[in-house]
């Protein structure tokens, strides 16, 4: 049977808990970075087809 000291040190107790802290952390900055990702992308879907929709009706919005 393998028990935690057959693991070496990464069977340890407080070196898990500093693993799952650490993946915790990249949890939590990851979904703010793709909260923020994901209004950046609404925001261009908005913006194109607002000068989309102008250029179809005749403005000028060439930059």
């Amino acid at each position: 049977m393998l028990s935690l000291l057959q693991l070496g040190p990464l069977g340890s107790p407080p070196s898990l808990l500093v693993g799952l802290v650490l993946i915790a952390l990249v949890l939590l900055v990851g979904r703010f970075v793709m909260k923020v990702a994901w209004r950046l992308v609404i925001l261009a879907i908005v913006a194109v087809t607002v000068l989309w929709v102008l250029g179809i009706l005749g403005f000028n919005v060439a930059f």
